[in-house]
């Protein structure tokens, strides 16, 4: 810690006088705001956890943090809609428009009673998801705890990714539990 205070121009600190503080420091663009640096913080913690405890430990720890944010999104979108619950076109709605929220460009492909199907072209972690899957844990389980928490029950299989190179997203969420397509289940946690 500096303890500092300015002197006829110069600040003394501690360790002696050092200049005054360029004012072009303070203005300089280093491509570095509040946004950016979460997502750079957010990026180098998953790759972290892919790198210290493998993939599969990775995505279980970020699971977790999107079990939690798909249950408080669920519920604010609730309270602002004044419903009990979503219908089944109401949900894919609701996931276009959270990540559009974040800056993700996600798109609705297909609906029926059955099946979602969501693109996407921006991931709202921006570049630096690329050689970061883990990350994508947070689509599937807010996706997935949003779909079952209305429909009953979820199943979401990300078929392409972003983080994987592919360019875009392709997200299938089967809304029947009958289904035996591959994907992570989610089911409504009052069943």
């Amino acid at each position: 810690m500096v303890d500092a205070s300015a002197v006829n121009g110069t600040w003394r600190g501690r360790g002696g006088i050092m200049e005054k503080i360029p004012e072009r420091i303070h203005t300089v663009s280093i491509g570095l705001d509040k946004d950016r640096f979460l997502r750079q913080l957010l990026g180098y913690l998953a790759e972290s956890l892919q790198e210290v405890t493998g993939m599969d430990q990775a995505e279980g720890f970020i699971s977790l943090v999107g079990q939690k944010m798909g249950d408080e999104l669920n519920a604010h979108y609730l309270q602002s809609l004044n419903l009990k619950t979503l219908d089944r076109y109401q949900i894919p709605a609701v996931l276009v428009d959270l990540k559009r929220r974040i800056d993700g460009d996600f798109y609705l492909i297909h609906a029926d009673e059955r099946q979602l199907v969501l693109g996407n072209r921006r991931c709202p972690f921006g570049d630096k998801v690329i050689g970061r899957p883990a990350l994508c844990m947070m689509t599937s389980n807010v996706f997935g705890v949003i779909a079952a928490e209305n429909a009953g029950y979820a199943r979401v299989d990300i078929q392409k990714a972003i983080a994987n190179g592919d360019g875009h997203c392709h997200v299938v969420i089967s809304l029947d539990a009958s289904d035996t397509e591959a994907g992570r289940e989610y089911f409504r946690s009052s069943d």
